[in-house]
């Protein structure tokens, strides 16, 4: 099955005004309790609860903050931007939940968006810092962003398919301060993700270890996902985005053959309204939750390739974009602030599997990231955007 179809409908200019409108507008009345707080990674019963700055999702809000902003150019967005960009410097100074590979998740929308859009100088430094923080992280013996654990400790000598995400600050910080080692690194992670984290068949691995004395892959795992042989929705949407984005900093060749493969196994595998189950190897008729926030991510990575391709295999690429999001507006943003302070229903966080060991959380919810893609992908389809990443 593959449901891609033309003729569906595609959302208009109209649509997207009307549907960023109202995102910013939620955005406002969430600042009164989400300036001097984070929001919590995923709501509870439709409502976020706020938290300290200690999780790795955290970046996401002031990210929405800062599409606010960019829509209306508002002073309450920017000034509530600013005071979550000191907190975002207190973290990386005092070293508060940073060893792990994040830093581009935390710190891209949060403070190299205040830099572009405010040129807020701690934003600057505080998002060069978390770029320092992220090659700390780098394993010279196999090439890669460890992502998490006691460096170099065999079991946690593996990193996951989200990390590209993460590259785009190291190659902002090497822009900005004329360091070569920061682009090095994220090309060195992106040759190594792409030669080990695709399947054959387009999907992808979530997980992938490597042999910490050979620096030779070892083996896959799919260890958010339902199983070791199914494909993760969201994995799949981060390498969908973040093979555009390596193509956009890179240039190679190779990252437009890939993602074409990994955006056809998505596309092939979802439901008739284009929003997947949160594994992809469930299909229509599937009484498993849904993952929103894979659809908002793979719709900015359709957008952001098809500013690179030919006219006539964009405009595939911008339709099925245009589709997708139109089904986020029409089935599952929120449309009534007091059923929900977020933006996107019906988010997959983790679910377990009996072939996982997830913690499950944030099930049919609002996520966080979920939230901002949502809102990137309008913004996108509304003006000639400069992404954050």
């Amino acid at each position: 099955m593959n449901a891609f179809e033309p003729t569906k409908a595609l959302i208009t200019d109209d649509e997207v005004r009307r549907a960023l409108d109202a995102a910013t507008e939620q955005v406002r009345c969430n600042l009164a309790e989400f300036t001097n707080t984070c929001q919590n990674h995923s709501s509870v019963r439709g409502f976020y609860p706020p938290c300290e700055n200690n999780q790795w999702t955290t970046g996401f809000w002031p990210g929405e903050i800062w599409l606010a902003y960019e829509r209306t150019h508002d002073a309450c967005f920017r000034d509530s931007g600013r005071i979550l960009v000191e907190s975002f410097m207190n973290r990386i100074q005092n070293r508060i939940e940073v060893d792990h590979h994040d830093m581009g998740f935390l710190y891209t929308p949060s403070c190299v968006a205040a830099w572009k859009l405010d040129r807020n100088a701690t934003a600057r430094d505080a998002a060069i810092l978390a770029a320092r923080q992220l090659c700390s992280r780098f394993q010279e013996k196999g090439s890669f962003i460890q992502a998490w654990g006691e460096m170099g400790k065999k079991e946690n000598y593996r990193y996951i398919i989200d990390c590209l995400l993460n590259l785009p600050l190291l190659y902002w910080a090497s822009n900005e301060t004329g360091e070569k080692r920061f682009a090095e690194i994220a090309d060195a992670h992106t040759r190594t993700c792409l030669a080990n984290s695709i399947r054959a068949d387009g999907s992808t691995w979530h997980t992938f270890f490597m042999n910490p004395k050979t620096g030779k892959g070892d083996r896959g795992e799919t260890c958010q996902g339902y199983k070791n042989d199914s494909s993760w929705a969201r994995g799949q949407a981060w390498a969908i985005y973040g093979l555009a984005l390596s193509y956009r900093h890179t240039r190679d060749i190779k990252c437009i053959g890939i993602f074409n493969t990994v955006a056809e196994y998505y596309i092939s595998r979802l439901p008739s309204d284009l929003v997947p189950y949160w594994d992809l190897i469930f299909q229509n008729g599937s009484d498993e939750p849904r993952d929103s926030s894979s659809a908002a991510i793979a719709s900015c990575g359709f957008l952001e390739m098809s500013k690179y391709l030919p006219e006539q295999e964009a405009s595939r690429w911008k339709v099925l974009a245009r589709q997708t999001v139109k089904s986020l507006v029409d089935n599952y943003s929120v449309s009534d602030p007091s059923i929900s302070n977020g933006q996107l229903l019906h988010g997959t966080y983790s679910k377990k599997s009996p072939y996982n060991t997830c913690t499950e959380e944030g099930v049919d919810e609002c996520l966080a990231w979920g939230d901002y893609f949502y809102i990137e992908a309008l913004t996108r389809l509304s003006t000639d955007w400069n992404p954050y990443w």
